[in-house]
């Protein structure tokens, strides 16, 4: 086999291997389930010591058993829809917010729905104690000195509303709650015209003794959460602490060695200045931000006989002396993970590495332009699949130096096929006196075989980066192309199976062997562009080599359609482009490719041998 061959084999190979590898670890995307459908039923165990903070009816253990700072536990809560509420109400999110616990437990997002369906149900956010899948925030005091539990408040304090009737952008809510033993603490809340919200906790002491007290927040959820549990994903907790990410998926928080998983499992972060900590989905997050240069403690923990997720945030123990009021505020983000928002409350509001919420991954430095410059055409444009189709000509460009001399060899070995053929029969079965007449081709020639692997290397980074584009940002959710492309970041809707909607019935659904068998018209599209662009390749003088040729773009085809329908696009586009750049400089070299000769001379069983 000749040099030539062997370095197109080789890149071929390593490219199939790598989309091989790729479609079975990262699977095609599961259809969204409705987050508000019924959920299996949650396990309610109280038994054990309750040491650690709770905002329900479990007690938890606490990440240190010893710890005395941390905060309380609860007893029984109120279910949800037993306790008195108080509206939200922005031009984004509607909800409510519990008096029983003053917990923010009810949060929808008015921008997104669960399907494409126009009376497809909102998207719920947040859902109180009672409810299937319960995920809420809950803000309060950690007793210190003399103080005892009931002391401060909790998880089921009743609280009253002292002003304001329903939370908007304009109007902020204050609960006030009378402990009657010389101490009253208010709760100031308020929320921007996005996801952001502002909890202020006071406390006035009117009593004849100092009093300390421990702030903290919490963001709890019940049983186990609706996660896609990609590996190219990062689902559950995600935090920054002076500027180190943290992050840990949920199946990482259990400690599965545990029988039943009943015992507690924390992760103890000290953050010096600035920090936050929460949890995140594909979509959506839910965050705790302490105000800037205040230290504070962050804590991620599971409880495994409740089966609940929780993070908290410890701000600094406060003395309050008489006739003192002191007040302690931070932050509370929940809302969907959009680039532009959360690039906001990081620059203009100081949230050190907000945007990094969102999982770049390790192709960051590729993967953050690729979506900066595709969020910009999009913008500019108004429609994704185009935006794609114009991110694609703006790399082609950008790698044209690099491609110019890939294609420019492939060229130059494409005219040197007739010398090749004379050197293999003349070196008949020698085949180190055949591998030493092609270097002495190639060097005489000045031709790089190896150059045409130099696109493929680069563009496989280039190729995931874009994959984690379309997965992860919220910005493809439900981005249309045109027709029946509703959803860039889902796989092809169309199919052969009903003839691309020509046939009444339904095409398979996405994901499923069927839709894998009966691909949609762009994965189509991507094999007979792929084949082409094989057209202008050298061919491989070897039958085998030809045959496995001539069934790789279809091979490649069948992978690839159950993947997102942005990057198909992508991907066509890349071929048309590809192919088009180097037919134009095959010509320009004076080697114009006989393409239809080569089109009538490939329709015949692969691997048949020329007359």
């Amino acid at each position: 086999m000749d040099d030539q061959n062997k370095n197109l084999i080789l890149a071929t190979a390593l490219s199939f291997l790598v989309i091989l590898v790729w479609f079975f670890l990262f699977p095609p995307e599961e259809p969204v389930t409705d987050p508000n459908a019924p959920a299996a039923t949650q396990t309610a165990d109280t038994t054990g010591a309750a040491t650690g903070p709770a905002a329900d009816s479990l007690a938890l253990t606490p990440p240190v058993a010893a710890d005395p700072a941390a905060p309380a536990s609860a007893a029984t809560a109120t279910p949800a829809t037993e306790t008195p509420r108080i509206a939200i109400e922005t031009p984004r999110v509607e909800g409510s917010i519990s008096l029983t616990g003053g917990r923010i437990d009810d949060l929808r997002l008015k921008d997104y729905r669960e399907t494409l369906e126009p009376d497809s149900p909102i998207v719920r956010l947040l859902s109180p104690v009672g409810q299937p899948g319960a995920y809420y925030a809950l803000h309060g005091w950690t007793p210190g000195g003399d103080l005892a539990f009931e002391d401060v408040p909790g998880a089921n304090t009743p609280w009253t509303v002292e002003s304001g009737e329903t939370l908007t952008p304009e109007t902020p809510v204050t609960l006030v709650w009378d402990n009657g033993k010389g101490l009253i603490f208010r709760r100031t809340i308020s929320i921007d015209d996005d996801y952001l919200f502002t909890i202020a906790q006071t406390v006035e002491n009117t009593g004849a003794n100092p009093v300390r007290l421990q702030p903290y927040g919490i963001v709890a959820r019940h049983g186990e959460p609706d996660s896609l549990n990609f590996f190219v994903l990062h689902e559950g907790v995600v935090g920054m602490a002076d500027g180190t990410l943290l992050e840990t998926k949920y199946k990482d928080m259990p400690d599965l060695d545990v029988v039943e998983r009943e015992q507690a499992r924390a992760e103890v972060t000290e953050v010096a200045s600035s920090g936050w900590i929460g949890f995140t989905d594909k979509n959506w997050m839910t965050t705790l931000i302490p105000d800037t240069g205040v230290p504070f403690t962050a804590v991620a923990k599971y409880v495994g006989g409740a089966t609940i997720y929780q993070t908290e945030t410890r701000l600094p123990t406060l003395t309050v002396a008489p006739g003192e009021t002191v007040t302690s505020s931070s932050r509370l983000f929940a809302g969907a993970k959009e680039w532009e928002t959360i690039r906001h409350y990081q620059n203009d509001l100081g949230i050190e590495r907000f945007v990094d919420s969102i999982d770049w991954g390790w192709f960051f430095f590729f993967t953050k332009p690729i979506f900066m410059a595709l969020h910009w055409l999009h913008g500019a444009i108004g429609n994704m699949g185009i935006a794609i189709i114009c991110l694609t000509f703006i790399i082609k460009a950008l790698l044209l130096p690099l491609a110019y001399k890939s294609y420019v060899s492939m060229a130059r070995m494409k005219e040197l096929q007739p010398e090749m053929e004379k050197i293999k029969e003349k070196a008949g079965e020698d085949r180190q006196k055949m591998q030493q007449m092609m270097m002495e081709l190639y060097k005489k020639e000045k031709v790089n075989p190896a150059a045409g692997c130099l696109p493929i290397l680069v563009q496989i980074p280039i190729f995931f980066s874009l994959y984690k584009v379309i997965f992860v940002t919220i910005e493809l959710r439900h981005a249309a192309f045109f027709g029946p492309f509703r959803d860039l970041s889902a796989p092809d809707p169309t199919s052969i199976f009903n003839l691309f909607g020509v046939f009444p019935w339904a095409a398979p659904e996405p994901g499923t062997t069927l839709a894998f068998i009966f691909i949609g018209i762009l994965p189509l599209l991507l094999g007979i562009s792929m084949w082409l662009q094989q057209k202008l390749n050298p061919t491989p003088t070897d039958p085998t080599q030809q045959m496995i040729f001539a069934w790789m773009p279809w091979i490649f085809m069948f992978m690839l359609g159950s993947f997102a329908s942005g990057l198909i696009v992508y991907w066509i586009a890349n071929n048309v482009l590809t192919f088009s750049q180097q037919y134009a400089i095959m010509a320009s070299h004076g080697k114009r490719p006989d393409l239809f000769g080569n089109i009538r001379s490939s329709i015949k069983l692969p691997g048949s041998s020329k007359k």
